[in-house]
């Protein structure tokens, strides 16, 4: 049975619209292998003159197929089946910034939040422009919803401004979107001064506070800026660092680590030292995540609530509703300060 018999045979159920037998006739047919990858499907213009439908109604249904992930759309050329996967409801584009611990737990929180009929295929930039630019070149146009942690700037902004607000969610860093956009960002210079006023007598203990900030990589200027800021304004001995260097730690500093490289490396010369954190070195740490609370009796982390922001997203795909949210940073206080 072709296509248009497909299609037209669903006219004798009252409850589907014509948008709606045009999907089911397309998915029906693509079940009984009567349309396979790479097949074209039949122009707007041929459905138009076939079944005597809308071009509006059909170039409807067209999208909702994109949106699943089963149709792409060549310019000039129309719309060609690029999968079989018919029980997927949409297909998203997760692009974040790379697989660390905490976004491995952002992961795992969204798949299980959208089930199992949302295809999620997830990419990662690095925090570079370049791959950035050249993993949206490739996706643009070919899911259903984009849920993006973007590079801060104004050449990112005007690619991710491309897309239709209804199906991009900015995730993680914020971006100054038009009003339309949703996002669940984080603030980092507000929020991380906040919190380390609230360690401003814990912090005093020590010497020295050393913040591991390296500007090439996925570091917030803004929790620099508030580093910068409070050790001003508290008269606290203070330097920044670009990076931990293996055998440097000092007993009496206080070392904040951006990223669980530095951590790791700072707390293995700890325990070679036998010094004890809270008392002979503090650590504080951004992002939590199982290991921090377990390793050293606990480090004192920093950190947003990277599942609830995952279940957020989820949520907001299967409602689309719009949602323009910053996450709290949590102060999470263990035995390491």
């Amino acid at each position: 049975m072709s296509l248009i018999d497909n299609i037209k045979n669903l006219s004798t159920i009252n409850t589907l619209s014509k948008h709606e037998q045009l999907v089911q006739g397309i998915v029906t047919t693509i079940d009984a292998n009567l349309l396979e990858v790479g097949d074209q499907l039949p122009s707007i213009n041929q459905m138009v003159d076939e079944l005597g439908f809308a071009r509006k109604t059909i170039v409807k249904a067209y999208e909702e197929l994109k949106d699943r992930g089963l149709v792409e759309s060549k310019k000039l050329k129309g719309y060609f089946i690029i999968s079989s996967e018919t029980k997927v409801t949409l297909k998203v584009a997760l692009l974040l910034f790379a697989f660390h611990r905490f976004q491995e737990d952002f992961y795992n929180a969204f798949r299980k939040e959208l089930g199992k009929r949302f295809q999620i295929d997830v990419f990662f930039h690095h925090n570079n422009k370049a791959v950035f630019e050249n993993i949206f070149n490739n996706v643009q146009g070919k899911y259903g919803m984009y849920v993006v942690a973007p590079i801060p700037e104004k050449s990112i902004q005007s690619l991710l401004e491309c897309i239709d607000p209804q199906k991009l969610l900015v995730i993680d860093r914020y971006l100054p979107l038009p009003k339309q956009y949703s996002y669940i960002s984080q603030e980092f210079e507000a929020a991380t001064y906040a919190k380390l006023l609230e360690l401003l007598p814990r912090i005093k203990k020590f010497k020295e506070m050393v913040l591991f900030f390296q500007e090439d990589q996925d570091n917030s200027i803004g929790v620099l800026d508030a580093f910068r800021r409070f050790i001003s304004d508290y008269q606290i001995k203070g330097s920044v660092e670009s990076t931990y260097k293996t055998g440097k730690v000092k007993k009496g500093n206080l070392y904040f680590c951006l990223k669980d490289s530095n951590l790791w490396k700072l707390l293995r010369d700890c325990r070679d030292n036998s010094f004890v954190l809270g008392k002979d070195i503090g650590v504080l740490s951004l992002d939590d995540h199982l290991a921090k609370e377990l390793v050293f009796d606990g480090i004192t982390t920093l950190s947003c609530d990277f599942k609830e922001m995952a279940r957020k997203a989820a949520r907001h795909i299967k409602h689309q509703e719009t949602i323009q949210e910053i996450m709290p940073l949590r102060l999470i206080t263990r035995n390491s300060l």
